[in-house]
């Protein structure tokens, strides 16, 4: 193959494996050509060992394959060689990770216990004052000298025992010095990886891991792309840990994470993953397993599919930007479609057509409970030219409560029934893919006399110029999306559609199918995973102006999932956003009936980002894009943030959730339910 003019991946268009370097971890390998890694986390005391030890076999008895323990002090980190003798004299030899922090004393203990050791680049040695103020480029050399002298020695002791290390970067808890020179932003991110990584390849040490983790799966995608493309600039190749950090619970962290991890692995990048879940941390390991599943699956067929040009791609892959499309107004009431706004959510209902009275009764139930999370486009499905009195009822019928009906035309007759006046206007498609000019020239007339909008269904690769020109000379723009017959990959698919029309303004359409390759899974999982990584992925890279989920259920399950999805993606924000931390041996508090707590005083907050952090660790520094943070400080004690900024201390546990209801009034940010 040639070399690939994107610096993080072989290909955009096909799902090509990208080639690290083979690392062990105990009896594990990861990297190369090795299976993904599933791993997971404790979350009991460590000084709790024989707690510590139980879950721990328990982790691996579900299938973990990489157990992480943290290690907060020096006697912790004593006790993990305690934790590795009990576990392994149960015969289980799953390699165990030290989580480390702020203590270079705690990492060389723990490193004579452990096959790995895990350090945050902003918290490991380094200095984190947040003073605002610009550093000398003599100023930043001597901060680097500084690094270089607190780091060795545990890169030495890692490379004498054989121990492997993974550096994990963690969005919000960069240095200083790399918060002054790049910000707190992805490129932060990788270059505070770079630094450690120069300093281990100094000591000949290579044993290493790397993660970029966020709360927020735009940033992290980003970050984990740069972090290889300088890699690649410095003839590095080291294996990837995935993760999206303080997911929270409950659909929306499973959403987040496969958004996040299921992109990445679609570009082909990751060697090991871990789903973080406010959960029981059994519970990771099956999402974790059906993401590496999906993974394998591409990798395996992905290099097999015909592709455009690599050339042909406009999308920056390092910064989000949305597509540039030209506006559309749509419907009363009135929607927009294009980049300057939010893209809108179209789903099917549970009936047929045929029973538009039991449609008209979904649609009212949906909109009622929806409130602002509305359905604007309905999809339904024309089959026989005898439902088309029932369309036309149905349009009657819900004009003011929708803002367009998309009608799939699976009929052989090309005839397209006019517009009703003063109904809710639709959007007409046929079911199969345009690749003869035509055709296409008449189904674009047919829409044009009967006053309906097209939309257009492409294979990527099957688009000549004569159809491009087509679209243009169209009297309404068209909108587009992808034949669900083209391939199995459709994220490239997609990818491929926006390139290729990279000169035409045009609204792309996202559709979230049934995929066959699911049937032996659990139905509800496997759909929320597909359409996460589909939509999600295609929605970081800016794509996207409609998206619609159809026949995963009721017409307000299809609704609330695109809803879901795009607040993953943080592509459109219609409730609270949860950032919360997964626990672990240094929580303070339990942190699933707490979050659940926090969620159930401050749910109908929309558009606010509110973190629950077990301890200061995932504090200030994880939860940076929050605007507020309730985080332990001590036994039974909270410490509230707004922002970064702590403003109240050591408020009472029992106390704590009423305290932050009164600072969110206090800031001016409080509605009542």
């Amino acid at each position: 193959m040639n070399e690939s003019p994107y610096s993080y991946c072989d290909s955009r268009f096909q799902v090509i494996r990208r080639n690290s370097r083979i690392v062990k971890v105990g009896n594990i390998s990861v990297g190369g050509g090795n299976p993904l890694r599933v791993q997971s986390m404790t979350t009991t005391d460590t000084m709790d060992i024989d707690a510590t030890a139980q879950q721990t076999i328990e982790l691996a008895q579900a299938g973990c394959e990489i157990v992480r323990i943290t290690a907060p002090n020096v006697r912790a980190a004593k006790a993990l060689g305690e934790i590795a003798k009990k576990v392994r004299s149960n015969k289980i030899f799953v390699p165990l990770v030290a989580d480390i922090h702020f203590l270079p004393k705690a990492a060389m203990e723990a490193a004579k216990h452990v096959e790995k050791v895990r350090i945050n680049p902003g918290n490991y040695a380094d200095r984190k004052k947040f003073q605002i103020r610009e550093y000398t480029d003599s100023q930043y050399e001597e901060e680097l000298e500084r690094l270089h002298d607190a780091f060795s020695p545990l890169v030495l002791r890692c490379k004498e025992l054989g121990r492997a290390m993974r550096i994990g970067t963690n969005h919000g808890s960069l240095s200083d010095r790399v918060m002054n020179r790049f910000g707190d932003s992805p490129r932060g991110m990788a270059e505070s990886a770079i630094e450690f990584l120069r300093i281990a390849n100094y000591h000949g040490y290579h044993e290493i891991i790397l993660s970029m983790k966020s709360s927020n799966p735009k940033v992290m995608i980003q970050a984990y792309r740069l972090v290889v493309s300088l890699m690649k600039k410095e003839g590095m190749n080291y294996p990837l840990h995935l993760g999206v950090t303080e997911a929270g619970d409950g659909e929306d962290a499973r959403i987040k994470s496969a958004i996040g991890i299921g992109s990445l692995l679609f570009d082909g990048l990751g060697d090991t993953i871990r789903v973080s879940l406010t959960e029981d941390p059994i519970a990771e390991i099956p999402v974790a397993r059906d993401l590496a599943s999906r993974a394998h699956l591409w990798w395996e067929h992905g290099d097999k599919e015909p592709i455009l040009t690599e050339e042909t791609d406009f999308t920056d892959p390092f910064s989000f930007t949305r597509r540039p499309v030209d506006t559309i107004h749509l419907g009363r009431p009135p929607i927009s479609l294009g980049d300057k706004n939010p893209p809108a959510v179209v789903a099917s209902p549970q009936g047929p057509l045929s029973d538009s009275a039991s449609i008209i009764q979904e649609v009212a139930r949906t909109q009622v409970s929806a409130k602002d999370a509305r359905v604007e486009g309905l999809l339904v499905s024309l089959k026989d030219t005898n439902e088309i009195p029932e369309l036309q009822t149905l349009a009657r019928s819900v004009m003011g409560a929708l803002s367009f009906i998309v009608v799939e035309d699976s009929r052989e007759e090309d005839d397209i029934p006019p517009a009703i006046p003063g109904s809710v206007p639709m959007i007409w498609f046929p079911k199969n893919e345009f690749t003869e000019e035509s055709e296409l020239a008449r189904f674009l007339a047919l829409c044009e006399e009967a006053g309906h909008h097209p939309a257009v269904v492409f294979c990527p690769t099957k688009i000549s110029p004569g159809l491009l020109t087509l679209l243009t000379l169209s009297t309404k723009s068209p909108i587009v999306t992808v034949s669900s017959s083209v391939s199995k990959n459709p994220i490239a698919n997609y990818r491929q559609l926006a390139s290729a029309l990279h000169e035409l303004k045009l609204p792309l359409w996202i559709r979230n199918l049934e995929d066959d390759r699911i049937s032996n899974e659990d139905f509800f999982s496997g759909r929320l995973l597909d359409a996460s990584i589909l939509s999600g992925s295609l929605l970081c890279d800016g794509l996207g102006d409609l998206i619609s989920v159809e026949n995963f259920g009721s017409l307000n399950r299809n609704r609330g999932l695109a809803y879901n999805i795009l607040q993953g993606a943080r592509a459109r924000i219609s409730k609270t956003e949860f950032v919360a931390c997964p626990s672990c041996g240094r929580t303070l508090f339990d942190l699933q009936s707490t979050t659940q707590k926090v969620k159930n005083a401050t749910g109908h907050l929309k558009g606010l980002t509110i973190a629950v952090m077990g301890c200061i660790v995932n504090g200030p520094g994880e939860m940076a894009d929050a605007d507020f943070g309730y985080v332990g400080s001590g036994p039974g004690k909270i410490d509230l943030y707004v922002g970064k900024e702590r403003v109240k201390s050591a408020v009472s546990e029992t106390e704590a959730v009423d305290q932050l209801v009164q600072l969110i009034q206090e800031e001016g940010r409080w509605i009542e339910p």
